[in-house]
């Protein structure tokens, strides 16, 4: 059942885009460049082959996992959960109950609207491995956009040394031109996309704070703000 996951169309067009990577990287510039027979050639195929690995087990690792469903058996604890003795317990019980699932909820766990149940720890559900991340793959999609960001500024590296270092006049056609400025901006603005997520995880892993929790405190600010600059 966890294989049907592969059957979307955003994965499809991830792998499509990684392997179009793979291709041009190895197979066009680094032969291009200084030949794949070559120790150095050999050396660069080795490293990008490692990097693109890494990359495809954390990315089926994410798409297979599952991200930490709230067991249905699960009941909160009130009686370690600081409750007042005023304050009635079956009504904290009621509001941690989903109104979606009719699940109890843990302290951080989030409803998906589109997985229908509650996500220990949710981070967010990302279309492109067809899952939530939660508390169980949030490892995995970590290391997928860390071998994500390492892999495709790799492949920058090596199609702008080897565009700065070729002859264009004796063997550069307008159309090879092209191709290898598009390839360059298009895996720099990868590069930039990724590496702006990366640091983005990064600093939520610092501050122990999910995407969601990210997004609630910046709405409260901004609540906050229209509250104060109405009066």
């Amino acid at each position: 059942m966890k294989c049907q996951r592969f059957l979307s169309i955003p994965i499809f067009a991830v792998l499509l885009l990684m392997g179009f990577i793979c291709y041009i990287t190895v197979f066009i510039f680094i032969d291009d460049w200084v030949g794949l027979q070559s120790s150095a050639g050999s050396l660069n195929v080795l490293i990008f082959t490692v990097l693109a690995s890494l990359w495809l087990f954390s990315f089926s690792s994410c798409v297979l996992i599952d991200p930490g469903y709230t067991p249905a058996s699960y009941i909160p604890d009130v009686e370690d959960s600081g409750v007042s003795d005023e304050e009635p317990k079956k009504n904290v019980i009621q509001s941690r109950r989903c109104d979606k699932c009719s699940t109890y909820k843990p302290p951080r766990a989030h409803h998906c609207r589109v997985c229908r149940k509650c996500v220990l720890r949710m981070d967010h559900h990302c279309l492109w491995v067809n899952n939530c991340v939660g508390y169980w793959n949030y490892k995995a999609f970590f290391t997928l956009v860390l071998y994500a960001t390492i892999g495709s500024l790799y492949s920058t590296t090596i199609i702008i040394t080897w565009a700065l270092q070729k002859d264009w006049e004796f063997s550069g056609s307008g159309s090879l031109k092209v191709f290898y400025v598009t390839c360059a901006v298009t895996m720099a603005a990868l590069t930039l996309t990724l590496g702006t997520l990366l640091g983005c995880h990064v600093y939520l892993i610092i501050r122990n704070m999910t995407t969601i929790e990210v997004n609630c405190d910046i709405l409260k600010m901004e609540v906050e703000l229209l509250f104060w600059s109405t009066y």
